[in-house]
């Protein structure tokens, strides 16, 4: 067709136009609710510590006992690929990060514990622990020991404890900005929800803290722990979680799968408690469903299966949890809880093996789509943008390198946060 040739249309440019006006309300919802993923980097892991045994060594202990832990139960990569499954090709790099992570970083996402993992004490003791919390923490952040995110569990907003909680959240808030400001990788988590009206309250109270310390307005984010059946479906039969990311006005920033609060409230009993049990697996699906496209992250749950005793009884443990691991990876369920530093080996093993195995697979199609070459899938854009997310996950999480990555792909970090929808970066 020549470049001044016409086609016929029928539709007049006022219907093209009305139809604009009648949506641009929804389309300005659909901004707000929806703006896709916010582009951070997602912790592959949180480890909980009780608030009055954390202290300025806990991370790098946790790294020590996972390194020697390896050394007396799999000294090298046969032994530990032996134990997992992995495969002869993957088994020496995977060792070689896992070890490397556990000596430089073994923790990426850390909470202080002031609910289940703390209990009831007095407030003279809670409030100590909690100055203490804050203190260590802008230290960590100061001196480079810290891990990439941190911040506490406050106790929940049931009327029995909910003065505390806001108390303790008080303190430690207060004592960040005493130390310096918050830090960029504070993370605060709400426990327990049951109501969409809690989330507001954490709202409201983190909104009252921002106008105190003239912060901008929704600097402080918070995660949402989904352990009540109320979380998921209400009275009303409608899905509570996704009415909480609503309510929670832009802060929420993941939700969290509390496997044995959620199990005990269906019902479960205690030795099934697990997060593959069947009423996790659709607690996780309507979480995922609710949070996906609003820049809300999802996590699983954890193990309460402890790698400790004789070698045999750690492979068992290690075993079970690399396979809860590698089944949440495959439900795309990205972080989850580490209660135990021997659970640091197999959660670093099973995500490097996860993002390596697939590794040269997903840069092939993600190459041939961007090169229109074809081949024998054909992938659309839903999943190019799958395939990035899945090369940038890799990326971020030090399974693979940026130059592996581009050296299959072509692309740059810029060009692989496009296809994911991400914001662009410069890294």
């Amino acid at each position: 067709m020549g470049q001044q040739e016409t086609v016929a249309t029928s539709f007049a440019d006022t219907v093209r136009e009305g139809i604009g006006a009648a949506l641009a309300e929804v389309d300005a919802d659909l901004a707000r609710r929806y703006p896709g993923d916010p582009g951070t980097r997602q912790p592959v892991h949180t480890v909980y510590v009780p608030g009055d045994a954390f202290t300025a060594g806990t991370i790098r202990s946790w790294g020590d006992q996972a390194l020697a832990m390896l050394d007396e139960h799999a000294p090298d990569a046969g032994a530990l690929a032996a134990v997992l499954g992995i495969s002869d090709d993957l088994a020496g790099p995977v060792y070689d990060r896992v070890r490397a992570k556990l000596e430089r970083e073994p923790v990426e996402d850390l909470r202080i514990d002031f609910e289940d993992g703390y209990g009831l004490r007095s407030d003279a003791e809670e409030d100590e622990a909690a100055a203490r919390a804050a203190a260590l923490v802008a230290a960590a952040y100061q001196d480079g020991t810290a891990a990439p995110y941190m911040g506490i569990r406050m106790k929940c907003m049931e009327v029995a404890v909910r003065d505390r909680g806001i108390r303790t959240l008080d303190v430690f808030l207060t004592g960040l900005m005493a130390a310096g400001g918050l830090p960029e990788g504070l993370v605060l988590t709400l426990p327990k929800v049951t109501y969409v009206e809690q989330v507001t309250a954490m709202a409201r109270l983190l909104d009252a803290f921002e106008k105190t310390h003239a912060l901008t307005p929704g600097r402080i984010g918070f995660e949402i722990q989904i352990e009540t059946t109320q979380s998921i479906l209400g009275a009303d039969g409608r899905a509570t979680v996704a009415r909480m990311i609503e309510a929670a006005e832009g802060r929420a920033t993941s939700l969290h799968y509390g496997t044995f609060d959620y199990s005990a409230s269906c019902g479960v009993s205690a030795a099934y408690q697990a997060s593959d049990h069947p009423v996790a697996d659709h607690a996780k699906a309507v979480m995922q469903v609710a949070a996906a496209g609003t820049g809300v992250r999802v996590s699983d749950g954890s193990t309460n299966v402890l790698p400790v005793g004789p070698t045999a009884q750690v492979h068992d443990a290690w075993k079970l949890h690399h396979g809860l691991t590698r089944r949440a990876l495959a439900r795309a369920y990205y972080q989850g809880w580490d209660m135990h530093p021997g659970h640091l080996p197999t959660r670093y093993a099973a995500v490097y093996a996860f993002y390596r195995e697939g590794l040269e697979k997903a840069a092939a199609r993600l190459a041939a789509y961007v090169a229109k070459a074809g081949g024998d899938i054909a992938d659309e854009p839903a999943t190019a943008k799958a395939l990035s997310g899945y090369l940038l996950r890799g990326l971020d999480c030090g399974a693979v390198d940026s130059g592996e990555v581009a050296g299959l792909t072509g692309l740059t970090r810029a060009d692989l946060d496009g296809l994911a929808g991400r914001p662009t970066t410069s890294a």
